[in-house]
């Protein structure tokens, strides 16, 4: 009896590893919690084309859009952990652990493959105001307490806590009018009902060059390649500031150390090839190649640090 059980035991373990060594052997299904069309999606689709070189097998874009990302991260995280459904997800997935009172899922549901970019936010205003520079913002801002408002792509999105963060570092209060996505708040920010809005550079590039937003500084540690002559907000005035968003991919705990590895080994030469990095550059985006060590220290990093701001802030999303 005793030698059975040995035998069936070496059995699993040969079997499990032959599994792990043939990875993949059926189609790699990439999955994105936001809607088609998006940053998220253009990055996964992206990767998608190179995968399915590289990995010998399809690897499938599929959008589970809904709730703040919660919807298609749960669906990833309750997967059965073999490598074969990933999550390509953004900075909101450091951001909803603090923001929301429950979610269907644990942080520790999910492992770490790698992060896969970075890229910055543009602080803007509406020409009416008289502000050029950061500095002038924060004077005029305190000279008017209460009076300016900034827009923002939703409660709790990373262009709310972006401000709020900017505002908590200088002591400054404005009024946060939050908006069902970014081109609702654009629009209301180039008719001047706001004044303010921190977003991304592809939105607001065309607007900022047409003369119909000013751009006053850049929110990442250094400057960006997309507009070089712009300051970054702690050159501007407040140091320490920082603020970017990224791109990174986890796929279900306990999902084989070697298929993690190979997972791994994929993205870092997806992602370093030609055509995908002069892709993504073109959209004024990072190519980041960091180890599931080093993204798992990040992404601790990042959700300590809104956990503050949203607590600080008061913030809170009670249900998705």
């Amino acid at each position: 009896m005793r030698r059975a059980l040995c035998l069936a035991a070496l059995a699993c373990l040969l079997t499990s590893g032959a599994g792990a060594q043939s990875y993949p052997a059926r189609p790699v299904r990439i999955v994105v919690p936001y809607p088609p069309g998006g940053g998220t999606d253009v990055v996964a689709r992206t990767l998608a084309q190179k995968f399915n070189e590289l990995l010998g097998q399809p690897a499938i874009v599929d959008n589970r859009a809904g709730a703040n990302g919660i919807i298609g991260t749960d669906l990833v995280a309750k997967s059965k952990p073999d490598g074969y459904t990933v999550l390509v997800t953004i900075a909101t997935h450091a951001i909803n652990p603090s923001l929301y009172a429950r979610l269907p899922y644990d942080a520790a549901d999910l492992a770490p493959v790698s992060q896969l970019t970075e890229y910055p936010f543009v602080i803007t205003v509406h020409p009416s105001l008289p502000a050029r520079s950061i500095r002038e913002l924060i004077a005029f801002a305190k000279a008017h307490p209460g009076e300016l408002s900034y827009a923002s792509s939703g409660n709790g999105s990373g262009p709310h806590l972006g401000m709020e963060l900017l505002l908590s570092m200088t002591g400054t209060r404005m009024v946060h009018v939050p908006y069902k996505g970014a081109g609702a708040a654009m629009t209301d920010l180039i008719s001047g009902q706001v004044q303010v809005f921190l977003n991304n550079f592809l939105s607001s590039m065309p607007l900022i060059k047409a003369g119909r937003l000013r751009a006053l500084a850049v929110t990442s540690p250094r400057r960006s390649g997309a507009m070089p002559e712009l300051p970054t907000v702690a050159e501007a005035g407040v140091p320490g500031y920082s603020v970017t968003g990224w791109h990174a991919m986890l796929v279900p705990a306990g999902t084989p150390a070697q298929v993690v590895a190979t997972l791994h080994d994929v993205a870092a030469k997806s992602l370093r090839s030609k055509e995908v990095s002069e892709r993504l550059t073109g959209e004024a985006t990072e190519v980041i190649v960091s180890t599931p060590q080093q993204f798992a220290q990040f992404l601790k990093r990042e959700t300590d640090k809104w956990a503050a701001v949203i607590r600080k802030a008061g913030v809170r999303a009670e249900t998705y």
